[in-house]
């Protein structure tokens, strides 16, 4: 495989969550101007048409994410419920979600492993720049489950394991560059946010290092195709593919059971 398994700052248990607040809004930022939103929406509808599934139960939530704005764009055609879940829920987040007046969506403050979902979980399940923290091992599980659920599946990327692999640090600088630009957009910005990007740059080292780092772990076409080789079976369709646009290109992976 050319993916690499890197350690991700923000990954660590021991990581502040103010810092990871405050990179969760510089990747919202990239998620509005890479167009996520609009491209999951019609991934989504896709899986939704395949399917004709109307819940959907959303992966590795963290903080959310676009998935519900997503959503939200495909209820205008549709009526749909979202269910956010994670091993390691953000009750914060959860607890947000959950008072607010979008009766469409929840959030699940208690772990929900992406290896071993509940049976009572039933929808299309989403994974939201989520895949490449994953290792190989724990992807198989995680499709092989969907499999077996006979549920669908829809996961989309923005980092581009384009470069050759020896050379997956290059975009340090560039990622470094870009979250000195990009502050001033994101929303709900603190004065702690503002200090530690451009008086003491630590949130600009970690976001560069991570930006990187998901670059490198994210799964490439061919990698796909050697995890989707060893669980494929007839009675459930893989569509791997890349998304690309102006902005970017984007891996997803959608999935859903024979018609």
């Amino acid at each position: 495989m050319k993916r690499i398994h890197l350690f991700e700052i923000e990954d660590q248990q021991w990581f502040p969550s103010w810092i990871r607040d405050s990179m969760t809004r510089l990747i919202n930022v990239m998620h509005n101007f890479l167009e996520t939103r609009k491209d999951l929406s019609a991934l989504l509808k896709n899986v939704i048409d395949k399917t004709g599934k109307s819940k959907i139960v959303d992966l590795c939530s963290g903080a959310g994410g676009p998935v519900i704005d997503s959503v939200e764009m495909l209820k205008e055609e549709m009526e749909l419920n979202l269910t956010l879940t994670d091993l390691y829920p953000n009750k914060k987040f959860a607890s947000k979600v959950n008072s607010d007046s979008n009766d469409f969506v929840s959030y699940i403050k208690s772990p929900v492993n992406a290896v071993n979902v509940p049976d009572n979980l039933d929808g299309i399940r989403t994974m939201v720049c989520s895949l490449h923290h994953m290792k190989p091992e724990t992807v198989e599980e995680i499709l092989t489950n969907t499999q077996e659920a006979e549920e669908g599946f829809c996961a989309i990327e923005i980092s581009d394991n384009s470069f050759p692999k020896i050379l997956w640090w290059i975009s340090i600088p560039f990622s470094f560059i870009t979250c000195l630009i990009i502050t001033p957009m994101a929303k709900g910005i603190t004065i702690p946010q503002v200090i530690f990007t451009y008086l003491i740059p630590i949130i600009p080292i970690c976001f560069a290092w991570d930006g990187a780092v998901s670059n490198a772990r994210t799964y490439t076409m061919n990698d796909i195709e050697i995890i989707l080789s060893k669980i494929r079976k007839p009675n459930y369709t893989w569509e791997p593919g890349v998304l690309k646009g102006k902005r970017s290109k984007k891996m997803y992976l959608i999935g859903y059971p024979a018609i």
